[in-house]
């Protein structure tokens, strides 16, 4: 383990700023590129004690700001199944990066592993990868300087998107394991969804090309790469058109383009050019969140966010157990949070009839949520989101004895669905071809998709205040706490709308409050969101 020295020699290299504070918060820590040197060189201290802790398991590190602007830049801690930190060492991630002095630093990391009883000999193991961002090879400098310190075995995977990496890190850990989840390489990351989608269409037929917006980010280059694994559409794969994808230029990364300015402008990238009816979908900047949408024929923009891949990825797996003789057998449960638009809950609730749980936002109390049920969906409405098969249903989907050729064709399909689906995390391009398999099976356009139910008009708006953390949510973020009597104010207007409601969120990144408002039309929401965002500025100033 890391001596003193080590730890203040190195960590010099990179002085954390003294005018700031930061918080390790649902996607690690993430600002601007230029405040993060010190940030990330503290992160690798953290994940040389992780790993050290759990008896040298492969902890991943990703270096990624999603979907935020070129100049930011962010880091986060992936635990050896490929899923989030967990939520206790956050708090140590934070006073890690808060520490004043190189000295403070390596005092409060020895006391750390003291406290967490770390043996000092136990070895360490950590991978890591980026993002497109220029900043991404610098920020790599002050992790391998941690990761030395540290006296860390450490490997480099360069460029890959932030699912590939979770994958990585699970293969790493199953190996020669019953629970083996893949080859350990990217390599072996396409050959695996590449099957598992042969498998899963079974022949079916897909209704025209899909048009990929990859927000300029690593998706691109990444998909163009996955492609030359799948069957082309003449030979029963699917035709997808890549736009989107310069990652020479990083300033263009998410620029007018991406999952997110689709999902918060509510129009497509003017760039992505589809015809009417013509079936898209947007990447965001690190390719784990997705969402697709088309232009009908009176020329008016589409979504199919997170919570119609939640919906369409439930009805089928549902309908699939079912014909393959496992609908008894196999607890089949959505997971939501407050954003999640109020006709889908609706829908799951009383047409596809399965039980849905609202958490607070963030993947890894979705995450948490759906391992409840044998098979849990669980999607932001922002298109991050995964289903999740737990060890039990496993177990019965590989061993369940087919009663009738249709079972067994139904099991195979059930059974390679299992694979592609990326179940360590949110995955777009898993997600991509999990939703190009179930379309081809029901023979839907995205029109078809769209009429399973009506969304409630929404609007969702970001208001900057000068301190976050005043605005404490609870009930799964949907009412505050505090300030005092704002939630009064919020219900007082709620109620003079139809079928409305809306909630106040903190960000968990930086110093903004999000609005979300829904009401019976557009107008109304528009109308209860200008309203609330007031009650929100007043407060927060």
């Amino acid at each position: 383990m890391a001596s003193s020295d080590a730890i203040i020699s190195a960590s010099a290299k990179f002085p954390k700023p003294a005018d700031k504070t930061f918080q390790y918060g649902t996607a690690g820590f993430r600002m601007k590129a230029t405040l993060l040197d010190s940030v990330v060189f503290r992160v690798g201290l953290l994940a040389a004690l992780r790993s050290r802790k759990l008896n040298g398991l492969v902890v991943g590190v990703m270096i990624t700001a999603s979907h935020n602007p070129p100049d930011d830049n962010g880091v986060k801690l992936v635990d050896p199944m490929g899923e989030m930190l967990e939520a206790s060492w956050e708090s140590h991630a934070t006073n890690l990066a808060n520490a004043p002095t190189d000295e403070m630093l390596a005092n409060f990391y020895e006391r750390l592993a003291d406290g967490l009883k770390i043996k000092s000999e136990e070895k360490s193991r950590v991978i890591f990868a980026r993002d497109t961002r220029a900043s991404g090879s610098r920020l790599v400098t002050a992790l391998v300087e941690a990761l030395s310190a540290a006296g860390t075995e450490y490997n480099d995977y360069k460029i890959l998107t932030t699912p590939q990496l979770h994958y990585l890190t699970r293969c790493l850990n199953t190996k020669g394991t019953p629970l083996e989840y893949g080859v350990p390489t990217e390599q072996g990351y396409y050959e695996k969804l590449a099957a598992a989608f042969k498998i899963a269409i079974n022949g079916k037929k897909c209704n025209g090309s899909v048009t990929v917006d990859c927000a300029n980010g690593v998706g691109g280059p990444k998909l163009r790469e996955l492609l030359k694994y799948l069957p082309a559409a003449s030979e029963g794969g699917v035709e997808i058109k890549v736009v989107n994808d310069d990652v020479v230029r990083p300033e263009r990364l998410n620029h007018q383009c991406g999952a997110d300015f689709v999902k918060t402008g509510q129009r497509a990238p003017p760039s992505s050019q589809a015809g009417k009816m013509a079936r898209c979908a947007s990447l965001d900047g690190d390719a784990d969140r997705i969402v697709y949408y088309f232009i009908d024929n009176e020329s008016t923009f589409r979504l199919l966010d997170g919570d119609r891949i939640a919906t369409l990825a439930a009805l089928f797996i549902g309908d699939i157990a079912k014909n393959a003789g496992l609908g008894e057998k196999l607890k089949v449960g959505v997971v939501q949070t407050a954003y999640a638009n109020g006709a889908s809950t609706a829908y799951i609730t009383q047409d596809l009839r399965l039980p849905v749980v609202c958490t607070n936002t963030g993947v890894k109390h979705l995450h948490h949520a759906a391992t409840k049920f044998d098979v849990g969906v669980y999607f932001e409405a922002n298109g991050h989101g995964t289903v999740v098969f737990s060890d039990v249903a496993m177990k019965r989907i590989l061993k369940y004895e087919p009663k009738s050729p249709a079972q067994s064709t139904a099991l195979e399909t059930l059974r390679a669905l299992t694979d592609l689906i990326n179940q360590a995390v949110g995955d777009a391009l898993s997600d991509l071809l999990l939703v190009e398999v179930i379309l081809a099976h029901k023979g839907w356009s995205p029109k078809e998709w769209e009429l399973t139910y009506t969304d409630l008009p929404n609007r969702l708006v970001t208001v900057k205040v000068r301190d976050r953390n005043v605005f404490k949510a609870v009930d799964a973020e949907r009412r505050l706490e505090s300030p005092p009597g704002v939630q009064a104010q919020i219900d007082d207007l709620v109620g003079k709308y139809k079928n409305a409601r809306s909630f106040v969120r903190a960000s968990g990144t930086e110093d903004v409050v999000r609005v979300y408002a829904e009401a019976a039309t557009r107008g109304e929401a528009d109308d209860l969101a200008q309203k609330v965002d007031a009650i929100v500025r007043l407060a927060g100033a």
